[in-house]
């Protein structure tokens, strides 16, 4: 695993695997299910895995901070609806990562304030870096808005709609 200031650096995409991540977004798209890994930040490695069931959704979303780094593959694969990189104010980021790390209790306070201070200077690289990667800058609710749009004009949601009388 790489490493920054003696820990894993998690926000390194070499901390994960681009291939095991497609496969797994393939077999969704296919079967409709994948087994998933479960990753310990606190133990600083993968701790097991689960099966994520996609229920029969025409559609299913893939997030995270290296979700850039597969759509190009996604997209020649066939496998994508559409690509976005949050674009929201960098200070909400800070606090809304701090609030969730400090209640998960993934590291040492000081560790965690260090930490977001360091992302929130690089954040404007990340996102240049994901909309070279292929994902367009988009405020959540845009997202929102495109993702139902797509549910809504999908034919297996259409069908759906009409048999449920709504």
């Amino acid at each position: 695993m790489p490493r920054r200031n003696g820990q894993v650096d998690w926000e390194s995409p070499q901390s994960w695997n681009a291939e095991a991540a497609l496969e797994a977004i393939a077999r969704l798209a296919r079967e409709g299910q994948a087994e998933v890994p479960v990753y310990s930040i606190d133990a600083d490695r993968q701790v097991s895995t689960r099966t994520f069931d996609i229920a029969g959704s025409p559609l299913f979303v893939a997030e995270g901070i290296f979700a850039a780094e597969i759509v190009g593959e996604c997209r020649r694969r066939g496998l994508l609806a559409g690509a976005y990189a949050l674009r929201r104010p960098r200070s909400a980021t800070f606090f809304r990562r701090l609030a969730r790390d400090l209640s998960e209790q993934r590291k040492a306070p000081r560790v965690l304030v260090r930490r977001g201070l360091a992302l929130l200077r690089t954040e404007p690289a990340v996102l240049h870096r994901q909309t070279n990667l292929g994902a367009e800058a988009a405020r959540g609710r845009e997202v929102l808005h495109r993702v139902a749009g797509l549910l809504a004009g999908h034919p297996y949601h259409a069908d759906q709609s009409r048999n449920s009388g709504s």
